[in-house]
């Protein structure tokens, strides 16, 4: 009787133990919990991703500005500018991370060749009130730099004919670049010039009308 017991009483124990195990094993490593912890690894591997590839886009954008613009100190203060119009030299030198004098150094070349616009900010206050800038569009930037970008793919076209000796009146021009908007903006003003001339016509024949009328009442 002993024997049996004490089997009878070892069954319930390895078996106590291992639902104590099972309950364990639910507690740690339970289906639910793997599950939310994939997801939060997968959340931060695509929210790196994500962090990377915005920033390889910001540095590809960069590059191409300062390639268009020169420098890739006024390339960032274009940018900065787009982003936060109306912004006065200290206010770019802050957000930019540059000297204020190199940032006033390059908007007001960048103002000369008319990438930025400027004026006096408002204020209540006495004393003098600073500049505020504001960068042009993407599209009129790209509208200033079409002519010398095709200069300069014509003139690699005609590398061959130039290292012959062979002047430059005789180069071929077989790169041409439009600008969609540019194309655009031409027609509607040639269609407002249109419509204003048509309108100067239709002026002239009513007034030609009320000469005829005014004559005929003489008459």
């Amino acid at each position: 009787m002993t024997t049996d017991d004490d089997a009878e009483h070892g069954d319930d124990t390895i078996g106590d133990d291992i639902i104590d195990d099972d309950i364990v094993g639910n507690d740690d490593g339970s289906p639910t919990e793997r599950t939310k912890e994939e997801l939060r690894r997968t959340r931060e591997r695509l929210g790196e991703g994500a962090d990377k590839a915005v920033k390889g886009f910001d540095d590809n954008v960069v590059d191409l500005l300062a390639w268009l613009l020169d420098t890739e100190t006024r390339a960032r203060i274009y940018v900065y500018l787009r982003e936060n119009p109306e912004s006065t030299s200290d206010e770019v030198a802050d957000g930019t991370g540059l000297y204020p004098s190199t940032v006033r150094e390059a908007l007001a070349e960048l103002h000369d060749e008319g990438t930025v616009s400027r004026g006096k900010r408002e204020s209540d206050g006495a004393g003098n009130n600073p500049y505020e800038y504001e960068a042009i569009a993407p599209s009129e930037l790209v509208r200033g730099v079409v002519g010398d970008v095709q200069a300069e793919l014509n003139a690699v076209f005609n590398l061959d004919r130039r290292l012959g000796g062979k002047s430059a009146e005789g180069d071929d021009e077989p790169v041409q670049i439009s600008v969609a908007g540019a194309e655009e903006d031409a027609e509607e003003a040639t269609d407002e010039g249109d419509r204003s001339d048509d309108g100067s016509d239709q002026g002239d024949d009513e007034g030609d009308r009320s000469d005829d009328e005014a004559d005929d009442d003489g008459r």
